[in-house]
């Protein structure tokens, strides 16, 4: 690998010194840098989009994972239950701070959001509605003095000389691409995951930058063969919202029932049906006073259906599945301490960047479960920022090294790359049902030789002067992504949770840990320290 040189910034830089920086704007980045500024620190957040409407919060309707202390055993329910379809990757310690955080952290929001009373005249802190929960949480950042840069996306992350990481730089996509740098005592990243380009609602921006720039750093990820997840949603559509469909009746190609009730198999049987031909649904079953209120509790829910004239409660419609990947997914980059710090000194992780094993365990958060963890990770991410900054003191002025590779400078000779392409082999990896939600050895093996093709093209032959430095990236970022779900489902020899082996049906004992990934031209993978070891080299994976 070629090693990045020590470039400084161009003259018409847009800088900024700050304590800590935050990458994402989305529920994690917010309640970071809602965090750490309330800890007196010196805030600056960067978006890819307009922080407050780009993400997966915005565009939903989520509901927190939510127990209050009293009764006690609320909570100890509410981890009883966690642990039984965490399959033996949670970590109760981690899930009783969530669901507290959450309780603790919610209600303070109240002054910007108002929170609806329930059937019984009590507050409802559990549920939001994500346009105006985003809404709310801008506007308590940019009253504890946040200094937010929309349409800023990070291209690469900034290191110290002792290889602590001390700021970011990347673009600003509406001052004619004009490059910024912000110089800061830590870093919190909380760009979200990606469903790989899938037709996810809100996730056109997520193409897990995030996780490309912490392993440039030296980090690793854990729980990333655990991406099998899919949404229903009408054909032609990206209203990913599933509220109604826990009342939904499904129909195969000749007309016919489909057996697929409302939970943890649902997917799976949906997936099978779709794999022998089209399938409708029907939501005649959705109780009246549902009907009545879902434009009120999900307005957007509707609208395919009145562009479309159907009917949906009196007419069938076509139905797809589409990937969730890292989103509704778990892996993420490692979480080595209670306050969300990453093996690298300085940088720190939330939300969707961060692996949510030690809460999720092996099965999906869903929305409530990652709502939670979104808001206590980025608020225990922004308060561990402040305290590292503080430590780094001086250092923070330090001279800084640009940490980024692929899709910015080219391993072997600058080329052009078909970037199109190259995204469209991602996709055709990572949503395909047969690929991704029933998997097998071999299917895994002509994966992940695709994925490494592709991966040769961007890191070699892209960035220069002639190429897009974001669509580059983020290219760089969803190849890598893939490459190391696909490793470590290959890994995981075993069938654990959302992780599908159809020629390994059954758990493996030996495989109850998680597993770390790591690397970009050699990719690697260890379990994690309850089995120290070097680790295996990918190719070795296919012996």
């Amino acid at each position: 690998m070629a090693t990045t040189p020590n470039r400084e910034a161009p003259p018409d830089t847009f800088e900024r010194d700050a304590d800590v920086l935050v990458i994402g704007g989305g529920m994690a980045g917010a309640w970071a840098a809602a965090a750490a500024a309330a800890e007196g620190a010196a805030v600056v957040l960067v978006d890819k989009g307009y922080c407050g409407t780009s993400g997966v919060t915005a565009a939903a309707g989520p509901g927190h994972w939510w127990a209050p202390p009293d009764p006690p055993q609320a909570r100890e329910t509410a981890i009883r239950n966690r642990q039984a379809i965490a399959f033996g990757l949670g970590d109760p310690a981690w899930m009783y701070a969530v669901l507290d955080q959450t309780w603790r952290t919610l209600p303070t929001l109240g002054q910007h959001y108002r929170f609806p009373i329930d059937d019984r005249g009590q507050v409802n802190y559990r549920a939001v509605r994500g346009p105006e929960y985003m809404r709310a949480l801008r506007a308590l950042i940019e009253e504890r003095g946040v200094t937010v840069l929309d349409h800023s996306p990070a291209l690469e992350l900034l290191a110290r000389p002792d290889g602590t990481i001390g700021g970011a730089q990347g673009l600003q996509r509406q001052q004619a691409n004009r490059p910024w740098r912000v110089r800061a005592g830590a870093v919190v990243l909380a760009a979200g995951g990606t469903s790989f380009l899938s037709h996810l609602l809100g996730a056109r921006t997520n193409t897990g930058d995030g996780y490309l720039m912490a392993a440039e750093a030296g980090a690793e990820l854990s729980g990333m063969e655990f991406t099998a997840a899919y949404t229903i949603a009408p054909e032609r559509s990206t209203m990913t919202r599933t509220m109604s469909y826990a009342f939904a009746t499904y129909y195969d190609a000749d007309g016919r029932e489909i057996d697929a009730p409302f939970g943890p198999d649902q997917t799976e049987r949906i997936a099978r049906a779709l794999l022998a031909g089209p399938v409708t649904c029907s939501l005649h079953r959705l109780p009246a006073d549902i009907q009545a209120r879902l434009p009120t509790i999900s307005p957007n829910v509707m609208l395919p259906f009145d562009r479309w004239g159907i009917d949906p409660y009196r007419q069938r419609f076509a139905v797809t599945l589409h990937t969730d990947g890292t989103i509704r997914g778990i892996g993420g980059v490692k979480v080595a301490d209670r306050d969300c710090a990453t093996t690298v000194p300085g940088l720190f992780v939330a939300g969707d960047n961060a692996s949510r094993e030690l809460v999720a365990g092996a099965s999906s958060g869903g929305g409530n479960v990652n709502s939670a963890w979104a808001l206590s990770s980025g608020t225990w991410a922004g308060r561990g920022a402040v305290a590292f900054a503080r430590r780094a003191g001086g250092s923070a002025t330090a001279r800084l090294k640009p940490l980024g590779r692929a899709g910015l400078h080219p391993v072997a000779s600058q080329g052009p790359v078909d970037v199109a392409a190259l995204r469209a082999a991602v996709r055709s990896e990572m949503q395909p049902y047969d690929k991704n939600l029933f998997r097998s050895g071999d299917r895994l093996i002509r994966s992940r030789q695709a994925l490494d093709a592709a991966w040769r093209l961007i890191a070699d032959h892209a960035g220069g002067h002639d190429t897009n430095p974001l669509a580059a990236r983020e290219t760089a970022a969803l190849i890598a992504t893939a490459r190391w779900s696909v490793t470590a489902a290959l890994a995981r020899d075993e069938s654990r949770g959302m992780h599908r082996r159809e020629d390994r049906p059954g758990l493996n004992p030996a495989l109850g840990r998680r597993l770390l990934v790591s690397g970009f031209d050699d990719v690697w993978i260890r379990p994690d320290e309850a089995l120290p070891g070097p680790g295996l080299h990918a190719r070795e994976l296919v012996a």
